[in-house]
């Protein structure tokens, strides 16, 4: 898994991600990602031009989202005081960034 780049927003309490992604194959990028995350996939959620995962990580639910039309893909939380689990993910995303790629 390569990712582009990694970004913390506090205000939208998100983590946005960026790399290769195929719309139709999502799951080729999801599964493998969750999975380096140690998260479990409780729900997958698809229409048209989005998915929506909902995945758990000791404890904490995020929501994994990806948009086709913005080609946008972030992690999000719904609660301000489970932001932490966002930068301690964002820690661990890190090797996977793919500085030379875009």
């Amino acid at each position: 898994m390569l990712l582009a780049s990694i970004k913390l927003d506090r205000e939208t309490l998100s983590l946005a991600v960026q790399a290769d992604i195929d719309f139709e194959q999502f799951e080729l990028f999801a599964d493998p990602f969750a999975k380096s995350l140690d998260c479990r996939v409780v729900e997958r959620q698809w229409g048209a031009d989005r998915h929506q995962w909902l995945l758990e990580f000791e404890g904490t639910h995020l929501q994994l989202h990806y948009e086709f039309y913005g080609d946008i893909c972030w992690l999000s939380t719904d609660r301000e005081d489970e932001y932490e689990v966002l930068v301690y993910l964002a820690e661990l995303m890190k090797p996977y960034i793919n500085e030379y790629s875009r």
